[in-house]
């Protein structure tokens, strides 16, 4: 059985990628959405073991003083991180994961894990990200200011992506990352069992022609 590959989709806040995530497992339900691990406390509607696991920072720091996980970085005060174990079994069962993370963390991913497609989502300009972000009432100037700042640092860690989508449009966006994922099947280096298996089994003599 051929090895697993994983999708690693980053981008600056307020570009989208969540909407864009959400749509693309719609699509391919077979495909396992990394949940990652996190001290910030659930936002209303949020789910314990489907957004996120959420747990208190001295078990976070625990389980990070153990290895336990891939990737951990600390965002605005708040402590996140991709389980390794979770990772390495999926990737063993030969599942595609999909995880949504920022770019910190997926620089960590790439250093430990071979293969994959990074994939970088952003706005349609630099005025619209910061229309988006103004346009999130609940928050705070300060908060708006701090996030902006930090898409800004953000964006220049784009160089080293594989993919960039451009998130004009929704459906296009998604459609696009629905092209990336079938790329990365397509790829040799996905389907060595498989074409072994092509090569080493022989024509039948009855399908050969006199």
């Amino acid at each position: 059985m051929d090895k697993g590959t994983f999708i690693v989709v980053s981008a600056p806040s307020g570009a989208g990628k969540s909407s864009i995530c959400q749509r693309f497992l719609q699509a391919y339900p077979e495909i396992k959405f990394s949940v990652s691990y996190t001290t910030r406390l659930p936002r209303p509607g949020e789910v314990n073991g489907k957004d996120y696991f959420f747990i208190s920072r001295e078990e976070f720091q625990d389980r990070r003083q153990k290895g336990d996980f891939a990737e951990w970085t600390e965002n605005y005060g708040n402590l996140y991180g991709t389980s390794i174990r979770t990772m390495k079994e999926f990737l063993a069962k030969g599942t595609t994961i999909l995880l949504d993370i920022e770019p910190r963390g997926a620089k960590k991913i790439k250093q430990n894990f071979r293969g994959g497609a990074f994939v970088f989502v952003l706005p349609p300009s630099r005025e619209e990200l910061l229309k988006r972000l103004e346009g999130r009432g609940h928050e705070a100037s300060d908060s708006i200011r701090a996030r902006y700042a930090q898409a800004e640092s953000e964006l220049q860690e784009i160089s080293w992506y594989d993919y960039v989508i451009f998130n004009d449009d929704l459906d296009t966006a998604v459609n696009q990352l629905i092209s990336i994922y079938i790329a990365q099947r397509c790829k040799r280096s996905a389907l060595k069992a498989k074409i072994k298996q092509f090569m080493n089994k022989p024509f039948s003599k009855n399908s050969l022609v006199k």
